[in-house]
């Protein structure tokens, strides 16, 4: 019999390169939400991923940025803490950017991790034509000479995603699983609730609005008489002003919310829910140590 490996990946690279649409395409379900808006991402999420030869856990981590707010310092702080822990770390950069400054400082900062060992992944490859994949792993290639591999792959087509998996488990130490094989996040429900409508919230939303965005969820309880599951959360944004964005005109856009939202958990839950939204604010909360803490930051 083959010995069976598992261990921990996760995937870097600058904001908005694709690592949370990566990490639920690996896992099958999603497990992580996907914005067009840069940070969106503002935990280690982690996405469990079954494979004949072992299991994968992948680690979703907020992008890598300049920090602006005690917030921000927090996510990097994260970062450094997964990388520090993982066994495997993927650098991931969009086949249709060149490859710039902020991708060649991650890239040489991964030298402060030397147990993990690194791979390079080219991204986004449907949405770009085969001259620009090549460009970019040759760019890509020549950050570092340490890489155990160097992948052009698509999350969206779920092209050559199979290559991938089986690239990481190789690279992977000997073990059993993790997690038991129909496991696929450790994320309470409480907390996949929360991101659902954080996700639905951020939809649409502009300028510094994403940033000022956080849910709290502060009861999931199954009805007695009905198969209805009662939600009840809260939005919380920075200024009265954000508050008025987030409701809308005549409650419009919570209304909207609150819709998206409640499509994205009735499946969580396995049947209809009633979504009670609440609209709070908590003045400058990225910059204040006790509020990240009430937000479990």
């Amino acid at each position: 019999m083959t010995d069976t490996r598992s261990g921990f990946v996760t995937f870097v690279g600058r904001p908005n390169v694709g690592k949370s649409t990566l990490t639920n395409a690996l896992v099958g379900e999603k497990v992580a939400i996907t914005s067009e808006k840069p940070q969106t991402t503002r935990r280690a999420i982690r996405g469990i991923v079954n494979r004949p030869g072992g299991q994968l856990v992948v680690v979703d981590t907020p992008g890598i940025h300049r920090p602006r707010t005690l917030l921000g310092q927090r996510l990097n702080d994260l970062v450094e803490q997964v990388l520090g822990d993982v066994d495997v770390i993927a650098f991931c950069a969009p086949a249709t950017e060149k490859v710039g400054p902020g991708d060649r400082r991650i890239a040489e900062s991964l030298s402060g991790y030397p147990r993990a060992k690194k791979v390079a992944l080219v991204t986004k490859t449907d949405a770009a034509s085969r001259d620009q994949i090549t460009e970019r792993l040759v760019e890509v290639d020549a950050l570092r000479e340490d890489w155990a591999a160097v992948i052009p792959l698509s999350a969206v087509t779920n092209d050559q995603l199979d290559v991938l998996s089986d690239e990481l488990l190789a690279l992977m130490p000997v073990g059993p699983a993790l997690y038991a094989d129909d496991v696929v996040t450790d994320e309470t429900l409480e907390d996949r609730i929360a991101e659902i409508i954080r996700e639905a919230a951020l939809h649409g939303v502009r300028d510094e609005l994403p940033h000022s965005i956080a849910v709290t969820v502060d009861d999931v309880a199954a009805r007695e008489d009905s198969d209805l599951t009662d939600v009840y959360a809260n939005i919380v944004v920075e200024r009265d002003s954000q508050k008025a964005i987030i409701i809308g005109r005549k409650g419009s856009r919570l209304a909207d919310v609150g819709a998206r939202a409640r499509a994205g958990i009735e499946p969580l839950v396995g049947g209809r829910v009633y979504l009670s939204l609440h609209v709070r604010v908590a003045k400058e909360w990225q910059r204040d140590p006790k509020q990240l803490g009430r937000l479990g930051f």
